[in-house]
């Protein structure tokens, strides 16, 4: 449609009809998104073409039918652009918390539920030890008064069990390996 089908339509808005009315904001919204889309994100764009509806139909009242409505339309989407603009120069950026999943996350969870099913294999003393020590960090004395085996028996269990892991970890098939071997 062209800018005198525009002021047309508008006009005859302004006298009560809805359905040029209708037609006008469908045609609008072409045009508004087009040009939009060569100054805003894309993911900026439907919001800002939806205040320029609510501007145009806010303002419609001060239209002048006698000029062209093309214009007076490329001024309000002007006017929101430049808004839009500030808006974007005032949001902070967003920050991305950890808690939030990521690719690697995936990974690590998948790791951690082969490795429970590992330390599932290992005699219940190696596990526990292995878990207390090398998972949570514990020092070996802290290990032997948790379990209640001596400081001597949780370091032959954590060898057994490290050893006893790695043999079936190299046995098994379809296990990536993250780590370049030491």
């Amino acid at each position: 449609m062209s800018n005198g089908d525009w002021s047309n339509l508008m006009a005859a808005a302004q006298t009560g009809s809805a359905d040029a009315y209708h037609l006008l904001l469908k045609e609008i919204c072409v045009w508004l998104r087009r040009y939009y889309s060569r100054r805003l994100p894309a993911s900026m764009i439907e919001d800002t073409v939806q205040e320029v509806l609510i501007a145009v139909h806010e303002k419609r009242h001060t239209y002048d039918p006698s000029r062209a409505f093309g214009p007076w339309l490329a001024a309000i989407a002007r006017y929101k652009w430049i808004d839009c603009l500030r808006a974007m120069n005032k949001a902070p950026s967003q920050v991305i918390h950890e808690d939030i999943a990521s690719q690697d996350d995936v990974g690590i969870a998948a790791d951690s539920v082969e490795l429970e099913q590992l330390l599932a294999i290992l005699k219940p003393a190696q596990s526990e030890v292995i878990r207390f020590v090398k998972l949570h960090g514990f020092s070996i004395a802290e290990a032997a008064t948790r379990t209640g085996q001596s400081t001597s028996l949780v370091k032959v269990n954590i060898h057994r069990g490290l050893r006893r892991l790695s043999q079936l970890v190299q046995r098994r098939p379809g296990i990536e390996r993250h780590c370049p071997p030491a």
